[in-house]
């Protein structure tokens, strides 16, 4: 009777199969119907009557794109990499170029409507992600996993990179929110940032650069050279020796280190340890091969009458050494090329990675050893308690400065005499701009806001410093050491109190309208509307312009002679006269003008100094006019899923190590519509990111493929 039911279940599971099958084909060539039916009526049509004049005709190939190549469906279907640029200057509204013709909106939606199915088209019947390259972890997360592998009680080394110091352990998610003052520092302030706990005698290897448009966790950028393999070994040999290496400040010492009660070494014992501390280092259980090679080398050394401490610290050294320590990477399903879903331990490196800078926990490492880790429910969980775990800082220490370009500021040299406010004692007050929308960025992960008060929050973080020059009255707060009111010091040395304020005036906070950003992306004696217009198509809406031309000069920091009268609108419009500049100007030039009544240190200003007032009105996407920077946020958050996907595409290539490709399209466009559902809520972001079919997938291809990955 058993055997009876599992066969009539069997046949109607075949049934239900055969039947889905045929539906699938039947969809399948309705679908290539209409896509025909699409390109032949629809796409090729507007191709011919607004693109092809720049785009083919006549020999002119604008952007290396010629559309009249474009003869049949099949040739888009080929080249993936081209719908998806098709699809963002349509979606953002950047073709055709403003002076020429423009497609009806209707007919436009259609058009963009035609290319998505084309591209979800071509995905659905084979879908390849950009593979990731196997790369080293870069000096930041190195540090991060030591620490985490010896539980150490301080850092390995110290990392200029880290733009904020925190002190007095203000970063308490778990709470979900955020101090109203924080005592913050920067790297810059002075060498007495960088006195922290540490590892005497241990020094880092080279910072890893951010790659353009990208992170230092990008893997195409993270290669191994001999050099500095050798340096892996000696900085390995220097963590072990280290004089602050010792019991007090190991968390592992007595589980590794000790050595067993009894007075004969307990072979079975040093195995077991070994075992345990390979699955942590190596993030799972090591190859037999593997741990018997570890245990004949502790058991020789052991044998021979060498100190117990001694030959498990040569061991640890070996293991931080060793490739499966110091590389990230993911093995191929079954040998097999193509994409396919990583495994639970491979998911579990994924996370940690990403939210943590550093190895997976214990509990991480025995929910992806039993497979748990891949049930959905499992693993919101697991997403939950890392973003409530204090390990959380190291994402905010790395990504947020990193997405907003932040590094930039360092070399900012606002011209002493049009700007003496700027500078004090020896310092900057870029290192007291910088921090502000760090903090902005720490307080909607941690109590979990719309990722669109990153854009126009209600609350912000200023210094006193700050705060003053931004022509605000100084605020007498209570002494703690006298208990009487009393103004602070202005310019603190080191330790710098932010506090958090209510914003009622929109013309700051955010990201976007901040001392820092405006600063950075300014000259000495000017600001710079290009520069700018291109750190917003990058930074917030993900969508980088190409270079300039090489032979086209730079505008100069003062008008020459006969210009001093012009706006800084007006002759920028003179100097953008070349075709060639035209169309990426109209792409950058209303996002970066949309910010121009801030002067080059972030200051308010009206008009210019030559007397002519400021005009920063303009079209954002061209259907969203404004006249002043609050219309400007008004209109960006009109387009808050345009942002929404910025982020998350920033977020995703972040976490994934590598830029993003034509494949990646339809996710981020289901994450947006999860942020979406989640109130747009930070938290609810990061969790459809990490459910994502990309981050839950892999791609091994052949060694003789040129594939490339798109700069989406």
């Amino acid at each position: 009777m058993g055997r009876l039911l599992k066969r009539m279940r069997r046949d109607r599971l075949e049934q239900t199969l055969t039947l889905t099958c045929i539906v699938g084909c039947f969809s399948l060539l309705i679908l290539n119907s209409s896509a025909s039916d699409s390109f032949s009526e629809l796409i090729e049509p507007v191709f011919a009557e607004y693109c092809v004049s720049c785009h083919g005709e006549s020999g002119k190939v604008k952007g290396k794109v010629d559309l009249l190549q474009i003869e049949k469906l099949g040739d888009l279907s080929d080249n993936l990499d081209l719908v998806a640029d098709l699809i963002d200057v349509i979606d953002f509204e950047e073709m055709p170029p403003e002076e020429e013709p423009q497609i009806d909106p209707e007919r436009r939606q259609e058009l963009l409507a035609a290319l998505e199915a084309v591209l979800d088209q071509s995905l659905s019947e084979e879908k390849t992600y950009p593979p990731t390259p196997i790369r080293r972890m870069n000096r930041f997360l190195y540090a991060n996993a030591v620490q985490d592998l010896f539980q150490l009680d301080r850092v390995i080394y110290s990392l200029p990179e880290r733009i904020m110091r925190e002190h007095r352990d203000y970063f308490q998610p778990e709470t979900g929110v955020m101090a109203e003052t924080v005592h913050v520092g920067s790297r810059p302030l002075g060498k007495s940032q960088m006195i922290e706990p540490r590892l005497a005698g241990v020094a880092p290897f080279p910072q890893d650069l951010r790659a353009e448009h990208g992170y230092d966790t990008q893997a195409d950028h993270l290669s191994l050279s001999p050099l500095l393999m050798e340096s892996f070994m000696k900085l390995s040999r220097s963590i072990v020796d280290s004089p602050d290496f010792v019991r007090k400040n190991v968390g592992i010492w007595d589980e590794f280190f000790s050595p067993p009660e009894s007075e004969q070494s307990d072979a079975g014992l040093v195995r077991e340890r070994i075992a345990v501390f390979l699955t942590r280092a190596f993030r799972g259980e090591p190859e037999a091969e593997v741990l018997d090679r570890y245990v004949a080398y502790a058991s020789a050394g052991l044998e021979e009458g060498d100190d117990h401490a001694a030959v498990m610290k040569r061991v640890a050294s070996a293991a931080i050494a060793s490739p499966k320590f110091l590389y990230l990477y993911e093995g191929a399903q079954d040998g097999n090329e193509g994409t396919s879903r990583v495994s639970a331990g491979e998911l579990a490196s994924r996370l940690s990675f990403f939210l943590w800078g550093g190895l997976p926990d214990d509990e991480l490492l025995q929910l992806a050893e039993s497979g748990e880790l891949l049930d959905g429910g499992v693993l919101s969980g697991q997403v939950g308690r890392m973003l409530e775990d204090r390990r959380i800082k190291r994402f905010c220490d790395s990504f947020p400065a990193q997405w907003l370009q932040l590094d930039r500021i360092i070399s900012s040299v606002p011209d002493r005499e049009a700007y003496p406010n700027f500078y004090f004692s020896k310092y900057k007050a870029s290192m007291h701009m910088m921090l502000e929308p760090l903090l902005v960025f720490e307080t909607v992960l941690i109590e979990d806001r719309p990722v669109m008060d990153l854009i126009d929050p209600d609350f912000t973080y200023r210094s006193d410093l700050l705060h003053t020059s931004l022509g605000y009255e100084q605020v007498a707060r209570l002494d703690p050491k006298s208990g009487k009111m009393k103004k602070a010091n202005l310019r603190p040395p080191t330790v710098i109190p932010f506090h958090r304020y209510p914003l009622e005036d929109r013309r700051y906070g955010g990201v976007i309208t901040n001392a820092a950003v405006m600063t950075m992306t300014s000259g000495p004696e000017r600001t710079q509307p290009i520069t700018r217009g291109a750190w917003m198509a990058s930074v917030i809406f993900n969508n980088p312009p190409k270079p300039p031309p090489a032979d086209v000069p730079a505008l100069g920091e003062k008008p020459p002679e006969g210009e001093e009268h012009l706006t800084l609108r007006e002759r920028l419009s003179m100097h953008r006269e070349r075709s060639d500049c035209r169309g990426c100007h109209e792409q950058i030039d209303p996002l970066g003008f949309a910010l121009e009544n801030y002067d080059p240190v972030g200051g308010w200003r009206e008009e210019y100094e030559n007397g002519r007032e400021v005009d920063m009105s303009g079209t954002l996407f061209r259907k969203h006019e404004f006249t002043d920077v609050i219309g400007f946020k008004d209109a960006i958050l009109a387009e808050k899923d345009r942002f929404a996907r910025g982020l998350a595409g920033h977020l995703l290539s972040f976490a994934l190590a590598r830029r993003l490709g034509p494949a990646d399209q339809p996710a981020l466009d289901e994450i947006v519509d999860a942020t979406q559902a989640g109130d747009y809520r930070f938290q609810a972001m990061i969790r459809a990111i990490v459910i994502s079919e990309p981050f839950l997938s892999k791609t091994h291809l052949a060694k003789d493929s040129d594939y490339v990955a798109s700069p989406h």
